[in-house]
Formats: C-alpha cells, sequence, structure tokens
C-alpha cells in the first residue's frame, strides 16, 4: 500500500458481456462522487484496446448526475474488448500495437501520460490476470499504479471468489429464455431439444439455470387433459463438465422419456465434452480456432450441434433443436439480488482504492467468504462447480438422471 493521494482514476471493462457491467461502471462513478468528488475518472473505451490506442472518456459532471440511469442497463457503456497484454502477436495482428512494441510498456506510458493513479478493472480472470501483469510491469519500471479489479462472469467461476458479479441474473435470463423454447416440444412429434447455456469448464450456470427454470415449472397451472402436461416442459437431463456422461446409458434413458412423453429436453454446458469434440476435429484434421488467451472458440466447436448427433438417432427423434441462450442472458440488466451484491463490491473497491489496497474484490472463499480485496496472484479462472451439492443432487434425482 501507499500512502500517495489518488488524483485520478481509470476504468475499463473487458472480456465478454455479463450483466453487471454497466452497473458497475455506475456504482463505481457514484461511490466516488459520494465519498470523494475531487478524484478523476475517465473510462479507457473498449477495454484494453483504449488502453493500448489511448481512447478514454471524462467522467464530467452530468455523467455523474446519471450514473445512477447505468444500473438499469446491461451491456458496457464504455465497451469491451478481449486483449492479453502478454500476447504481442496478437495486439500488432489487430493494429493495437505497432511491431517491435511490447503491449505491456504502451499501457504503462498509456497510464502514466493520462497520469492514472487507480486503474478500476471489470472483467473476468482473464481480464484481471492481464491487471495483475500490468501492475507488476509497472512496480518494476517505478510507477505507481493501484489495479482494484471487480468479478465479472456468467460462469461463476473464478478462485476463489464466492460469487461473481451477474451470475444469478445470467441463470434467471436463461430461465426466461427457456421458457418459450421448450414450447417448441409440441411442434413434432418426438422431438429433442437441446438448450446450450454457457460455462467453458464449469457447469454452475448451467445448473443454476435449470434449478431457475424448474422453479418456473413449479408456480405454473397446467392442463394435462388436453396436452399441456408439466412433463413435457420439465428439464429432462443436465450435463455438466464435472460429471461423468455415459452417452450410450443415458440416450437409454431419454429414449424411455421421449417413448412415454413425445419428446426430451437436454439443459447442456457448452464446457460438456469438449475434450472429446476437440480430439475428434483435430483427428479429423481440422484447425482449432483459439480466441488471444488460448481458450477454443466454443460458437466454432458448436458443443450442442456435436451433442445432437450424438443423441437424435439413439432416441429416434424425428425433429432436434439447439438453441443457445448465452448473448440473450449475459446481455440482460442486473436483478434485484445481482444489484445488491455490485452495490456491496463497488463501494468497497472505491474504499480500497482510496487507501492504496490492490486486488480483486469479492467474497474470498479461503477466508471465510469476507468481502475483501483479493490478491492477484491468487485470482485463477476454472473453479469447477460441485456436482454434489445437494440442491443440484436434489435436482438430478428429481429429474431421474444418475448423480455420477
Amino acid at each position: 500500500m501507499s500512502d500517495k493521494p489518488i488524483r485520478k482514476v481509470a476504468m475499463l471493462t473487458a472480456g465478454g458481456l455479463a450483466p453487471c457491467l454497466s452497473s458497475a461502471v455506475g456504482g463505481l462513478i457514484e461511490r466516488y462522487t459520494e465519498i470523494a468528488p475531487e478524484v478523476e475518472i475517465i473510462g479507457y473505451l473498449d477495454g484494453y484496446a483504449g488502453l493500448l490506442t489511448g481512447r478514454s472518456v471524462t467522467v464530467t459532471p452530468e455523467i455523474r448526475a446519471t450514473a445512477h440511469r447505468l444500473h438499469r442497463f446491461g451491456g458496457s457503456p464504455i465497451g469491451n474488448s478481449r486483449v492479453k497484454l502478454t500476447n504481442v502477436e496478437d495486439a500488432v495482428t489487430r493494429g493495437l500495437v505497432a511491431e517491435g512494441q511490447d503491449p505491456l510498456q504502451v499501457a504503462a506510458e498509456q497510464l502514466e501520460r493520462d497520469g492514472v493513479d487507480v486503474l478500476h478493472t471489470i472483467g473476468g480472470d482473464d481480464t484481471n490476470t492481464t491487471a495483475a501483469d500490468l501492475a507488476a510491469y509497472l512496480a518494476r519500471h517505478d510507477y505507481e499504479l493501484t489495479v482494484v479489479g471487480l468479478p465479472k462472469t456468467v460462469d461463476n467461476d473464478i478462485i476463489p471468489v464466492r460469487q461473481s458479479l451477474g451470475a444469478w441474473t445470467a441463470a434467471e435470463q436463461g430461465a426466461r429464455y427457456a421458457q418459450n423454447v421448450v414450447t417448441e416440444n409440441t411442434s413434432n412429434p418426438r422431438h429433442l431439444v437441446i438448450h446450450e447455456v454457457m460455462g467453458r469448464h464449469c457447469g454452475w450456470l448451467t445448473a443454476a439455470t435449470a434449478r431457475a427454470y424448474r422453479g418456473w415449472l413449479a408456480t405454473q397451472e397446467w392442463a394435462p387433459e388436453i396436452g399441456v402436461d408439466p412433463r413435457r416442459w420439465d428439464v429432462h437431463a443436465v450435463y455438466v463438465p464435472e460429471l461423468e456422461l455415459d452417452i450410450d446409458a443415458e440416450a437409454g434413458r431419454l429414449r424411455a422419456v421421449m417413448d412415454e412423453i413425445g419428446c426430451a429436453t437436454i439443459f447442456l454446458s457448452e464446457g460438456a465434452g469438449v475434450e472429446e469434440i476437440v480430439a475428434e476435429l483435430e483427428a479429423s484434421g481440422q484447425e482449432i480456432p483459439r480466441d488471444p488467451f488460448g481458450h477454443v472458440k466454443l460458437d466454432k466447436v458448436n458443443p450442442g450441434e456435436w451433442f445432437a448427433k450424438q443423441f437424435a438417432s439413439r432416441l429416434g427423434a424425428e425433429k432436434v433443436r439447439v438453441e443457445k441462450s448465452g448473448y440473450y442472458s449475459r446481455s440482460a440488466a442486473p436483478n434485484a439480488d445481482d444489484l445488491r451484491l455490485i452495490k456491496s463490491c463497488t463501494d468497497y473497491a472505491v474504499e480500497c482504492a482510496l487507501r492504496r489496497e490492490g486486488g480483486l474484490v469479492g467474497h474470498d472463499e479461503e477466508h471465510g467468504g469476507r468481502l475483501r480485496a483479493i490478491e492477484f496472484e491468487r485470482v485463477k479462472g476454472g473453479k469447477a462447480f460441485d456436482p454434489s451439492a445437494p440442491w443440484f443432487a436434489d435436482l438430478l434425482n428429481a429429474i431421474g438422471q444418475p448423480t455420477k
């Protein structure tokens, strides 16, 4: 920590969208205006891309006066991008730095030119570990910068953060999306619906979406005598990366469901089975596209379609529909639960910034769930969902799916 007072802070949002970015930007502006109105605020446009190219917006008195409106919106008012400052080749290819330049150095020099004392990064593990790389670089070059991050990801998979901003809303919105999609079961006999949910390494969002959807089911009044049967609207399988999947056994179970009620619905985490899919594609000679962080581009791999091919003939499905709720759910404005979480985290982030305490602000699972600035070196992605959680085990038992 440093005793040096802060005069100017910068914000950026990065990575994919989540139902918290706009609200987090608004919350930071509001809190600084409340307790440290003398601090100047800027926002780098389009995440680290804006930092590298020197594009920013100044938070004016007019923006401060309307910051509360940002809680009502999804997306990010200052824009996003996926940029890894240590991936020099990608930064050069995209025209963010010139050949021979070090993106870390370019970013550091821009922060120094702008006179930034504190950088608030709002993003997932990639965003915040990139921020840690930047802070470490600046420290080695005698530039004093405090980085205070906020944890954003619909996957809820940041170690050791108990709950990521926006994840509750994403589950709620995915369930709302499914309310209409599952109705496709009435469009054709023997209809298989696969609802693909975001979650590269972690099944939490898929599981939470299924729970929220079945919560909605429990509130409805049905008319089974004329075919509006809750069994047809139910979830019949939930597949997450953390559970082994015996496709042949599951196909047998779901075929029996299809035979009985004429349809079947699967909630699928996009990360389930990805290793097998990638291995199959690479064995066939296909090149797997990856993002600047080295992650497989799941929209190119298309897990839902792969699972559709595995199950369609085994179930005797006459029609198969794959629906993806990710872009719908991640673009929503935050719900009441997330708004409360965002406010507590943004308020604390400003307090950390004013005392020059860097880290990722969240409830630390390794410190009793306490809200604190988590040391960046402890922050990692890919936190696994615990499929033995009682609520998830109860869900699988209710739909007749084996828990192992």
